[in-house]
């Protein structure tokens, strides 16, 4: 068994004890496998080892794993989790399933505009900056029921939810918060009337407080690929490692 074959092990028995002891279906847990700044061969390891979801921060970077791993395109989700300038909406718009990072109109639209017809929609989560830092993206807790419905009205888009990534603890009690924070936005959304169902939160050093919480998707990247070299990263993120 390779590394990332027994990491990828480790990391679901994780999730699925945390979610035993949330009192939830470990089946309401998806594992997205970060895979930034590693190689498509690690993609194809964790492939390999049952894992079908996969997240990119850096846009080429991803498209390139994207067109080396073609033959696996039906079975694998890619998902683009980092920042998103105009400028490369459309290669998103065209080649990835999912965003996690939307924080303003601006980017959904160009995103809804340049999805080809022939595609499913693209399914889009909001980013919500839920610690309130002024160095991380995100749309204020206060904006986002107006650019939800804004974001649910646009064609070639499905809205999936919200996203967090926030301030580190190393208490789990202290790591709920923003995470219950987000879970009380979704469901304002959902009473609302708006049909979300995604929460996008926790990481390889919190996701039992996420799950905790109530999160559909965790996104782990170090706890199954190893530590990176950020150094070798082809552009600049401000997210921390997953």
């Amino acid at each position: 068994m390779s590394v990332i074959a027994a990491n990828l092990q480790a990391v679901n028995r994780r999730v699925a004890a945390a979610a035993q002891q949330a009192g939830r279906p470990a089946g309401e847990v998806t594992l997205l496998a970060v895979s930034k700044t590693f190689p498509a061969a690690a993609v194809q390891a964790a492939f390999d080892a049952g894992q079908r979801a996969f997240g990119e921060n850096y846009v080429q970077e991803g498209v390139d794993k994207i067109a080396q791993l073609g033959d696996l395109r039906d079975q694998i989700s890619w998902h683009f989790i980092g920042p998103l300038q105009s400028n490369k909406t459309r290669v998103v718009a065209e080649r990835f399933d999912w965003v996690h990072a939307i924080d303003r109109l601006r980017i959904a639209e160009r995103l809804s505009a340049q999805r080809p017809a022939g595609m499913a929609p693209l399914q889009v989560c909001l980013q919500v900056n839920i610690s309130g830092e002024a160095s991380k993206s995100g749309v204020a807790p206060d904006e986002v029921p107006a650019l939800a419905r804004a974001v649910a009205a646009l064609p070639g888009l499905r809205l999936r939810g919200l996203m967090a990534i926030p301030e580190p603890q190393s208490d789990m009690e202290a790591q709920r918060r923003p995470f219950a924070a987000l879970r009380a936005l979704a469901d304002t959304l959902r009473a609302a009337g708006l049909d979300v169902d995604t929460l996008s939160m926790g990481m390889s050093a919190d996701m039992e407080a996420a799950i905790a919480e109530g999160a559909t998707v965790v996104r782990i990247g170090t706890a199954i690929f190893g530590a990176r070299d950020h150094a070798t990263a082809p552009e600049a993120t401000q997210a921390r490692p997953a």
